[in-house]
C-alpha cells in the first residue's frame, strides 16, 4: 500500500529563498564587462529558475527572445510562447515515459 508523506506549506523550501544567486558567476563583474550579455543572461536566469518576486517587461523578453530561447527549460519555453504569442503546441497522445 502506498504511503502518502505530508509537508507543511510552512516549511519554505530551498528554491524560494528571496537572496537568490547564481553560485558560479560574479554578477558585478559580468555586468560591467558585457552589461546586454549580462542582461540576456539574467532574463534567460530568470526565466528558467523563478522571478524571485521581480516582474519581467513583456516588451524586453519580446525584444531578447532570438537570442535566449535556445537557453530556456524546454517546458519553460513552451510556457513563455504562449505567454507571449498565445502559440499552443499539441503533444501527440501516446506519448509515454518510456517513449
Amino acid at each position: 500500500m502506498a504511503r502518502l508523506i505530508m509537508v507543511s506549506w510552512k516549511q519554505e523550501a530551498w528554491y524560494n529563498k528571496p537572496t537568490m544567486k547564481h553560485w558560479s558567476v560574479d554578477e558585478k563583474a559580468f555586468k560591467k564587462r558585457d552589461p546586454e550579455g549580462y542582461r540576456l543572461w539574467r532574463l534567460a536566469f530568470l526565466i528558467n529558475y523563478g522571478l524571485d518576486g521581480e516582474k519581467l517587461d513583456e516588451e524586453e523578453v519580446k525584444k531578447a527572445w532570438p537570442k535566449i530561447k535556445e537557453e530556456l527549460d524546454p517546458y519553460k519555453k513552451r510556457a513563455m510562447d504562449y505567454l507571449l504569442w498565445e502559440k499552443r503546441y499539441s503533444l501527440p497522445t501516446n506519448k509515454t515515459f518510456w517513449n
